[in-house]
């Protein structure tokens, strides 16, 4: 009988990935089509990946796949074979490669069958999702920054905003996508003359975010292709300058790619200028938030001397305290 899920322990699976020695190769990939049976297509997929020693994060829903995953340098011909043969739509999908990479971003497979690739919150059946804004390649992004007729808006949640964006682009201040779309509507209406250029990570949440614009009546919609990751890999092989500045934050053990070495941010504890995003050692917490080197030491990976306190109780006392309260917050998570 062949295995739908992960059998293995989190902290086997992390040893076998250290101590493999063949490279590999961290990727996203999504794709909006129509999957009629996505529990039956994520099992393929399951199946089809294992096989070639796939890690990762990927999504399956009615409305398409969203992925990030990494998979062995040995394996990726084969990879992209599977791939594009999985259906006719997804026969040379564009896939992002990370931009700096050690190949230690997943340790184990996750196929997951999905109300939607990205949390939306959308309910009019009116909506068209393919009805999206126009594709900008990195020379033409480079081309429409800064002009006084054009808006750049950055659709990635609050903490990646924060570690860099694209020069002087408006933050939409949240930290889900959902919140997002209903907000940026109302934040742009009075830009509507103007063109208006959405980026996100890899593409996904700026696509749908055109869409959900031109749904509202926005006429001059544009989104960077395959987003900052594409953007800035397509401008380096171009000699381009940079016009997005600091860190890219991704949704994987990595936390971030350094694309300049601007630092914009601050460690939430001391104020010192810092980028590294990390989650609190407490288990009752796991806030997502940004701590210095000094900051780490002196607070053992916390995000506060009660979190420390509590960290270092026996496990019982830290699961009786955590029993019945409301998380501190959450860990980072693909929205």
């Amino acid at each position: 009988m062949q295995l739908l899920h992960n059998r293995i322990s989190k902290r086997e699976l992390k040893a076998r990935l250290f101590a493999e020695t063949v490279p590999r190769i961290t990727v996203s990939l999504y794709k909006y089509f129509t999957i009629t049976d996505p529990k039956a297509f994520r099992d393929e997929v399951y199946l089809k990946f294992s096989e070639l020693n796939v890690f990762g994060r990927i999504y399956i829903a009615h409305e398409g796949i969203n992925a990030q995953i990494s998979v062995p340098e040995n394996n990726f011909g084969t990879f992209k074979e599977t791939l594009y043969g999985l259906s006719p739509e997804l026969n040379g999908i564009r896939l992002n490669i990370a931009i700096d990479d050690d190949g230690k971003s997943f340790w184990v497979l996750k196929c997951k069958v999905r109300p939607k690739i990205v949390a939306d919150g959308i309910t009019d059946p009116s909506f068209d999702a393919s009805n999206v804004g126009q594709y900008l390649k990195a020379d033409e992004v480079n081309r429409m920054i800064g002009r006084e007729d054009t808006l750049f808006v950055d659709m990635r949640n609050h903490y990646e905003y924060e570690v860099g964006h694209f020069e002087n682009a408006l933050e939409i201040p949240s930290n889900t996508f959902r919140e997002q779309l209903p907000m940026a509507a109302e934040m742009l209406k009075e830009h509507k003359d103007k063109k208006i250029v959405m980026y996100c990570t890899g593409g996904i949440r700026c696509e749908k975010a055109s869409a959900y614009l031109r749904h509202k009546g926005f006429p001059n919609l544009f989104h960077v292709e395959g987003g900052v990751i594409e953007y800035v890999r397509r401008a380096r092989e171009q000699n381009l300058p940079l016009k997005f500045v600091g860190k890219n934050f991704v949704f994987d053990g990595r936390m971030g790619e350094r694309i300049t070495d601007d630092v914009i941010a601050k460690c939430h504890q001391c104020g010192a200028p810092c980028d590294n995003h990390t989650n609190c050692n407490n288990d009752g917490c796991h806030l997502l938030f940004i701590q210095c080197d000094g900051c780490r030491s002196k607070y053992e990976g916390c995000c506060s001397d009660a979190c420390m306190e509590e960290h270092h109780l026996p496990a019982e006392e830290q699961q009786a305290r955590r029993s019945g309260r409301i998380g501190l917050a959450r860990s980072y998570r693909a929205e």
